[in-house]
């Protein structure tokens, strides 16, 4: 994966992100926090920014970046700190960066920035309790993650209980299955999946359609077991389920 391409929220075109010489990617994620209060249109926001970083650097370009929000009251701070380890989100780097080659943002986008903006689109939450954010609430944060990486990231989407439970059992379901294969011989991942993986990682960071990978992978008989490792633990370093959790476990 040499070129990473984003749709540019200004111009609504895909563009190529910045070839940079120095081999780092600068990012910033810009949350909104209304009332004070990280919400879960903010961890969407963080989740796109962490896939970026992590595609970027599997891609082998140096990635690193920073928050811009609110001046929170410190329980809220607490909270995102909370929400970004649970959700396994790359903590960001300290203050002092240069100015961003690309931003994240679910907010208005400032014409005073210069760079690519990618656009998040807004969740509708319909849950008393956010997985990781608040206390109370009983799903895997990961379940959180995978529900919010299915579905295109500049689309709204509504976040219910039902989306967080079958993301659950999905996360069951392939970690059962990579640890079960994990036991087979290691085996190349086949030059087509990984060809459609990378596309889909490459053209508008389509994490919907990275998922649709594996469940095609999962689904095709002829994939030696020892291959369909491979595929789930490569794809898992840019979607960050912890699908190799199990390996090894009784």
């Amino acid at each position: 994966m040499s070129v990473l391409r984003v749709t540019d929220g200004r111009t609504h075109h895909l563009v190529e992100l910045p070839a940079l010489r120095r081999g780092v990617l600068r990012m910033c994620v810009h949350l909104s926090c209304p009332g004070l209060a990280i919400g879960a249109a903010d961890l969407r926001a963080l989740l796109v920014g962490d896939v970026l970083f992590r595609a970027a650097e599997t891609a082998g370009v140096q990635a690193r970046h920073t928050l811009n929000l609110p001046h929170l009251p410190p329980e809220q701070v607490k909270a995102l700190d909370r929400a970004t380890a649970a959700l396994g989100i790359n903590p960001p780097a300290a203050d002092g960066m240069a100015a961003a080659d690309v931003h994240v943002s679910g907010t208005q986008r400032s014409d005073t920035e210069h760079g690519v903006w990618i656009e998040v689109g807004p969740v509708r939450q319909r849950l008393m309790a956010v997985p990781g954010l608040h206390e109370g609430a009983v799903a895997d944060p990961l379940a959180l993650r995978l529900a919010l990486l299915s579905h295109p990231h500049r689309e709204p989407i509504p976040l219910t209980s039902r989306m967080l439970t079958d993301a659950e059992q999905t996360l069951t379901l392939w970690r059962d299955r990579v640890a079960d294969w994990a036991r087979s011989p290691s085996r190349p991942i086949p030059d087509d999946i990984r060809c459609q993986a990378r596309t889909a990682l490459a053209d508008g960071l389509s994490t919907p359609r990275v998922l649709a990978v594996l469940r095609h992978v999962a689904a095709r008989r002829e994939i030696p077991d020892g291959a369909k490792f491979e595929v789930f633990a490569y794809l898992d370093r840019v979607l960050g389920l912890d699908l190799v959790r199990d390996v090894g476990r009784t």
